[in-house]
């Protein structure tokens, strides 16, 4: 998507920092920037003026917080089209995160921030509008429906999860032997992802790539069936690594890294579309990975996910925190609306021709199933899906 503009971009600001302010104002021919200083003069301004291109506002406001400010907003303008808001902090908290993108706010910066890497966004994010509204996908200004666990489900849960891990105990220590001696460093991998009504927990899974297989993607990349840089193993995403150059300006923030906004920026253009990796024959996958993966055997640690009540077996893959980031918002919000799993329908429905079902095709089968997960028969379908992925499992080819 190619972001040209010749226009002043229009930035309401919601704060009192005098330094952020002065940033802005120094670029005066390229912005037109309003100050408020409380949430009260804001809605008024806004009450009284469109047409504006994105509101930033500080984590703290007079009164309330930004993220509470911001809800506020999605109510009293609801009958409007949703303007991007990007959240600024004075320190780097993960709660404040993850409770930024459950709210489906747009960005998130910790200070200081480079002007223009702000101004890049916000063009983005304009554009992207754009291009969502010529598409007719209307942004949703609804709340998440809470998801509630069936009795019949928990128990289930709780029962296979438990009896798995205590009769696999041995064979897991197997595993994992083998899994060091092929390779050193970590037998495990523990990520952040983002599961029920965007709630983001610790991702349990065995490691079957070799440690260093987020600094080979690249070398690799031309192999990528999706023509995308997606999630990695170790919880990262490509969009948020930066390139071997220093890193400058804006940093964003992630589960325990850090990336420049121009960087990110960048990539986030070309893969916005899409948020999935696939290669055929992965050369960083081990020896040792390519059988646990096989036989689903690096997925059982999720088992204790399961029994935290973090997943469930039966549910939508619970995603990185990045790929939720392209989720917050339009049609898309309804595969949080159910609960989070090991297997799922995509899963059962992909095996055997994963590698020509398209992300949009997965996102669909997500929103099928929390269908089926909110209606009467959810236990049935559940166990439906479960018997399926019994054959799936000894099948040739793996999701």
């Amino acid at each position: 998507m190619e972001i040209v503009s010749d226009k002043k971009i229009r930035i309401l600001y919601v704060g009192n920092d005098v330094t952020m302010t002065n940033q802005f104002l120094a670029y005066s021919q390229k912005v037109d920037f309003q100050v408020v200083d409380n949430a009260l003069n804001a809605i008024t301004w806004l009450e009284q003026n469109q047409g504006i291109d994105a509101i930033l506002c500080e984590k703290l406001i007079p009164g309330q917080t930004g993220i509470e400010f911001h809800k506020t907003l999605k109510k009293r303008f609801a009958d409007r089209p949703a303007i991007p808001f990007i959240l600024v902090a004075k320190d780097r908290n993960k709660k404040d995160l993850s409770d930024a993108v459950k709210n489906g706010i747009d960005d998130f910066y910790v200070q200081p921030i480079s002007t223009r890497n702000v101004i890049d966004r916000i063009q983005f994010l304009k554009a992207l509008r754009a291009n969502l509204k010529r598409e007719k996908i209307a942004p949703s200004n609804t709340e998440l429906k809470e998801y509630k666990i069936g009795f019949w489900k928990r128990t289930f849960d709780i029962t296979i999860a438990g009896t798995v891990l205590l009769l696999a105990a041995p064979f897991l220590l197997l595993v994992i032997l083998a899994i060091r001696l092929e390779s050193k460093g970590k037998v495990y991998y523990i990520s952040k992802r983002v599961g029920t009504g965007y709630k983001i927990f610790d991702f349990y899974k065995l490691r079957s790539m070799y440690p260093d297989a987020d600094r080979r993607l690249k070398e690799f990349q031309h192999l990528n069936q999706y023509v995308h840089e997606g999630e990695m193993e170790n919880g990262e995403h490509e969009l948020y690594r930066a390139e071997e150059k220093p890193m400058t300006g804006t940093m964003l923030i992630g589960d325990d890294n850090e990336v420049e906004e121009v960087h990110h920026n960048s990539k986030k253009r070309e893969s916005a579309k899409s948020a999935f990796i696939k290669f055929d024959n992965d050369p960083r996958i081990t020896k040792v990975g390519k059988v646990i993966r096989k036989l689903s055997i690096d997925e059982l640690p999720q088992l204790i996910n399961v029994l935290k009540g973090d997943m469930s077996i039966v549910g939508n893959r619970p995603l990185p925190l990045y790929e939720a980031e392209m989720l917050t918002t339009d049609e898309w919000t309804d595969r949080f609306n159910g609960p989070a799993g090991i297997t799922g329908l995509w899963q059962v429905e992909a095996r055997g021709r994963s590698s020509k079902m398209s992300p949009e095709e997965r996102k669909q089968l997500d929103i099928k199933y929390v269908k089926y997960a909110n209606s009467k028969y959810a236990f049935l379908i559940d166990m439906w899906i479960v018997l399926r992925t019994f054959k799936a499992v000894f099948q040739k080819e793996n999701v």
